[in-house]
């Protein structure tokens, strides 16, 4: 991405090395919480983190305070985090206005190895989430090696997708439509809930390419490359992938967050019409998202 010269957003908390180390937990219940919100949590993020924090605690939690110095890499992510974020409040706050609303955005808030937000207590396990109690989305720096390294998911826009992804959550919050949904889930069965969620998750993904289209024209910021990586990204965090890479098969009632196929698309549907719709993943029938 071509991001020289952009501005840097000022809406950001920097709670680094005022977490803790997080003990305990095992191999298979850190997969197990990256399966439930590996990318992000716009079904309830209370019980989510919730269930996690209860996982760990089983292991038990240290938190301490530690003088924290950033590596020059995660400085460069923390740059690049703010010059995202600039770019959707920039984005957002125009496709606002001309619906005669006013966009309120987000804050970003750096952690590592664990966080405390309006939601529960949270470990790094759970990948960044948007918390709606407190208007926030979290990141702990350290995610972004994972997707390069460990997911095989890395580049420019695939990092941006994580951040434009969680700030769709808060769009959703914002219009009304994340409550709502959040009520209703609590009124039915599981299976009728994580479909709920589904809808949410890839409605959040279509937010994120809402962001990248106008990114683009806005800035000319976005090039072919980046796209690919974006895709592969969105492809890499979908339920079926997940499960499989886990447990060797998928089981498609639990789904939460969308199939590989389902994530990627509208992923692309977004950043190709740039269209501001509220609900388009709730307009049309579940097995036709």
């Amino acid at each position: 991405m071509k991001l020289n010269g952009r501005r840097e957003s000022s809406n950001v908390e920097d709670r680094r090395g005022k977490g803790g180390a997080v003990a305990g937990m095992g191999i298979g219940g850190i997969i197990i919480a990256a399966i439930i919100a590996f990318i992000s949590s716009g079904g309830d993020m209370g019980q989510v983190l919730s269930s996690v924090s209860e996982q760990v605690a089983q292991g038990g939690v240290q938190t301490e305070q530690v003088d924290y110095q950033p590596t020059p890499e995660e400085q460069k992510l923390e740059k690049f985090s703010r010059q995202i974020l600039a770019g959707t409040e920039d984005v957002w706050a125009q496709l606002f206005k001309e619906k005669g609303w006013q966009y309120a955005p987000p804050t970003l808030v750096f952690f590592t190895g664990a966080v405390q937000s309006a939601c529960g207590n949270a470990t790094s396990q759970v990948g960044p989430f948007y918390c709606s109690g407190d208007q926030k989305l979290y990141i702990d720096l350290s995610f972004f090696e994972q997707m390069d390294k460990q997911m095989k998911a890395g580049g420019d826009l695939a990092h941006a997708y994580v951040i434009a992804h969680e700030v769709g959550h808060h769009i959703e919050y914002s219009t009304g439509l994340l409550n709502k949904a959040h009520q209703q889930m609590r009124k039915v069965s599981e299976k009728e809930s994580n479909q709920i969620s589904v809808r949410i998750e890839l409605l959040a993904d279509y937010y994120a390419g809402v962001w990248a289209h106008h990114d683009q024209k806005n800035y000319g910021s976005i090039d072919n490359q980046d796209i690919l990586e974006a895709i592969n990204c969105a492809q890499k965090i979908g339920d079926d992938y997940l499960q499989k890479q886990a447990r060797g098969y998928a089981v498609p009632e639990s789904f939460n967050h969308g199939t590989s196929e389902q994530r990627a698309r509208w992923f692309k549907r977004g950043l190709e019409r740039g269209t501001f719709d509220e609900a388009p993943t709730f307009d049309i029938p579940y097995e036709k998202l």
